[in-house]
């Protein structure tokens, strides 16, 4: 069974890392969109994780809105040097802010990309929407605030749709049978989820019903 697994060590941190925006120019156009996307859910679900860490807290929003203004430039024009810059910062401020943690939509696309071997960014797009109204109960207030700095009305409600929109724009996948993702795995999918360390960050604790449920509405 292929297992996605996290391996880290402060030894296997980089000294030095060089960010040219020049070097994605030239990346296809899904693979854009999936990485963004996967940028935007590291943002996301840091920024709704309960666990205490400001700096991350702030890094997360602020990934977030540079995801907003910028991933649709560098879709639209992938020669758009300052969009690619601005999505290579989101996507460092994304693996910086998810030290607060991450979440339900880390846990349920890490066993499907080991499954099924779809992208993750990709992945984690599509079952986004779902995860969002699992967490409502618990993040309705400070999505409500991150939708404010964003620019964006209507609280929580206007943060679903704006999400909706994008992916839509972006021509993400609904759902994950269209990723060749099947209905038949769904048990062993859920135990692979609740094993996954992300299940720690989730707003809304995780369990074998929440999480199977999950996986129905997303396939």
């Amino acid at each position: 069974m292929h297992v996605k697994k996290i391996i880290f060590h402060p030894k296997v941190l980089p000294s030095v890392v060089i960010c040219d925006p020049e070097l994605t120019v030239g990346m296809p156009k899904i693979i854009t969109i999936g990485t963004g996307m996967d940028a935007f859910a590291h943002c996301l679900e840091a920024f709704s994780s309960p666990h205490y860490h400001p700096m991350s807290q702030g890094i997360a929003l602020e990934g977030m809105r540079l995801v907003k203004e910028y991933l649709p430039r560098a879709v639209a024009d992938p020669g758009d040097l300052e969009a690619r810059a601005h999505m290579m910062s989101a996507a460092m401020m994304g693996a910086t802010g998810f030290q607060k943690g991450l979440g339900a939509i880390h846990a349920l696309s890490h066993p499907i990309g080991a499954v099924y071997n779809t992208h993750h960014g990709m992945t984690n797009a599509v079952v986004m929407p779902a995860c969002l109204e699992l967490n409502r109960p618990a993040i309705e207030g400070v999505i409500g605030e991150a939708a404010e700095y964003l620019g964006i009305k209507g609280g929580f409600d206007g943060f679903f749709d704006y999400v909706l929109k994008l992916r839509s724009d972006l021509n993400v996948p609904d759902k994950l049978r269209e990723m060749g993702v099947g209905d038949n795995r769904i048990a062993e999918l859920t135990e692979m989820a609740l094993n996954d360390p992300s299940c720690g960050g989730n707003p809304v604790e995780l369990n074998a019903e929440n999480v199977e449920a999950l996986f129905r509405a997303c396939i």
